[in-house]
């Protein structure tokens, strides 16, 4: 994909992250793969709806800045390390949402409660172990909680969610919030039941190989 092309694709995602409820200010992040060598990614500390094509940032995979006037986002590393570890990735979507951020906060991972958590994103998602925002160390332990799916959490921080387009990112991030909402609220009624490892392996593999006009 070519840089001009990722630069439209990468403000869409911005106006509709802005909109979405998924972060506030200018807070979260977003990046797109540009090939195997270089990612663009949303530049540290400016309104997503004040951007424009040139403000995003071309990076190389050891962490250099090819091509851009601004600085990059923080958590640059965050998304080189997801880029590094999974070839399949080629959109990455730090979020700050409210329901999800409940369970980084407790540091708990969200079980496998429904079948479209366990379709998009994998059986449960992870909660990474602490560190300071903008470090390698949350890179590496986001990366370790996110495995082969495609959400974690970031403990007392946020979530970061992954696709192989920015609309499948988007979606894992929409899936992820509901989960996360649907376990609050199940709470209150009493236990949540958690699907067995065979259901998610049955249902991963239906959505896999079975569902949609194949």
């Amino acid at each position: 994909m070519d840089r001009s092309n990722c630069s439209a694709r990468l403000l869409a995602a911005c106006h509709r992250i802005e909109t979405s409820g998924m972060t506030v200010g200018t807070w979260g992040n977003i990046s797109i793969r540009v090939d195997t060598t270089h990612f663009l990614i949303t530049p540290s500390g400016m309104k997503y709806s004040l951007l424009e094509g040139r403000d995003m940032v071309l990076m190389d995979m050891d962490g250099r800045v090819v091509e851009s006037d601004r600085k990059p986002s923080i958590e640059n590393a965050l998304h080189r390390g997801i880029y590094r570890a999974r070839p399949d990735v080629q959109a990455v979507l730090h979020t700050h949402p409210k329901y999800s951020i409940a369970f980084a906060i407790a540091r708990k991972d969200i079980p496998p409660v429904c079948e479209e958590l366990v379709q998009i994103i994998g059986e449960g998602v992870r909660c990474a172990a602490y560190a300071l925002p903008g470090t390698e160390e949350l890179a590496k332990n986001a990366v370790e909680a996110l495995g082969d799916r495609n959400a974690a959490l970031i403990a007392n921080h946020g979530a970061v969610c992954v696709g192989e387009s920015i609309d499948k990112a988007f979606l894992v991030a929409e899936v992820l919030e509901k989960s996360a909402q649907g376990i609050l609220y199940a709470t209150l009624l009493g236990t949540p039941h958690i699907l067995s490892h065979e259901d998610c392996v049955a249902m991963r593999d239906f959505v896999t190989h079975s569902y949609g006009q194949r």
